[in-house]
């Protein structure tokens, strides 16, 4: 099998598994499996797999096909052009999230104290100590395997994050600049009609916000003000339909200067706020 038959192969059964993102992810798998690049494709797509990379891609394909997620099957996701682990213990990072760590790239300076709560993957985290040198950064999460993926992220990418083991502000001490946080928002009644790449195989704990999703946002405004310094913001990633209702969690508990940020869809995507006793 040439390589242009095997990925289009790879389209074809993708396409019966009911996969929506045919062309890439079977381009991505092959790409994956034999380590090649587009230009070597159009080069050199008319020969022959070897034929132990071709078992492999055929493998791989298999695996999609039963909707495991692309990135656990890779392993790896890109997120704020660096490179991710991860696996079925941590929510895969998506680029919804690159906005609330956008935000708070506007607000951390070197040399600022910063609280990444529900770290898992520790995307937030690991990319504003790569972006901020000299920010002091820590990350918090309730799963122990997360925290080994978020550890192993931190080494990979060259930073020094804090990660530790907490149940929301459980274990957490200390006072922070900025608290950050992309909790669990999903409604519990609407899991099990997401994609079946989601609700049968990412981690329920980084999904489920409770019966209306605002659960982790009332903990997170209501508890946050004692850890936040004098003028400290609290960033929070949300539902494209959260919006008014996470912008009156944070004026019920004391914030002011609460703006709603919507990504590049154009869709409302961070609530921030700041605690009005320190403004």
């Amino acid at each position: 099998m040439t390589y242009q038959e095997a990925l289009r192969y790879g389209q074809i059964r993708l396409i019966a598994a009911g996969v929506l993102e045919v062309e890439s992810d079977a381009w991505l798998l092959m790409s994956a499996v034999c380590r090649i690049d587009r230009n070597f494709y159009y080069v050199y797509g008319n020969e022959e797999m070897i034929k132990e990379q071709e078992k492999e891609y055929m493998a791989l394909l298999e695996k999609r096909a039963e909707r495991i997620p692309l990135q656990y099957i890779t392993g790896e996701q890109d997120f704020m052009g660096l490179n991710f682990k991860v696996n079925p213990g941590v929510l895969i990072p998506r680029q919804d999230t690159e906005t609330l760590v956008e935000e708070v790239l506007k607000a951390v300076t070197p040399g600022m104290e910063v609280l990444d709560l529900c770290t898992g993957s520790g995307c937030i985290a690991v990319s504003l100590a790569k972006f901020v040198p000299g920010a002091k950064v820590q990350g918090v999460d309730i799963s122990p395997e997360a925290l080994k993926v978020s550890e192993e992220n931190a080494r990979r990418n060259g930073v020094n994050v804090h990660f530790f083991l907490s149940d929301m502000f459980g274990q957490v001490e200390g006072k922070f600049d900025v608290i950050v946080s992309n909790p669990p928002y999903i409604p519990t009644g609407e899991i099990q009609g997401l994609m079946p790449e989601v609700k049968d195989f990412e981690p329920h704990l980084a999904l489920d916000g409770k019966e209306d999703g605002l659960w982790f946002y009332w903990i997170l405004a209501g508890e946050g003000k004692k850890y936040l310094k004098p003028k400290g913001t609290l960033m929070v990633e949300i539902g494209c339909d959260q919006g008014k209702d996470v912008s009156r969690i944070f004026k019920n508990n004391g914030y002011c200067d609460i703006k709603v940020i919507k990504d590049l869809a154009g869709l409302d995507r961070v609530v921030t706020g700041k605690d009005e006793r320190h403004v």
